[in-house]
């Protein structure tokens, strides 16, 4: 994702963001800046998980960029639901 540019990062990460917003029912308590803010962290930090794992994410292209950032943003969402106590859906 880093050769994407600023430009791509704030698309994919707002994509990637709502995306995953959707998924873990926490939507109506974001914006598209915060969308964008998970989805870019989410990226980041999906890209960082995967590495760990042996994956080549440098060669990956912009599919597996944009899901790779969709699963960071809702691994993201899931910690920050456990760190706050909120579960998406049940509040």
């Amino acid at each position: 994702m880093l050769g994407l540019g600023i430009i791509g990062w704030i698309i994919i990460g707002g994509l990637a963001g709502w995306i995953a917003s959707k998924i873990m029912k926490t939507d109506a308590q974001q914006g598209i800046l915060l969308n964008i803010v998970v989805g870019v962290v989410g990226g980041l930090l999906g890209g960082f998980l995967l590495k760990l794992f042996g994956v080549d994410v440098n060669g990956g292209g912009l599919w597996f960029s944009f899901f790779t950032c969709i699963a960071g943003a809702v691994i993201l969402l899931f910690l920050v639901g456990l760190v706050t106590g909120r579960r998406g859906a049940s509040r």
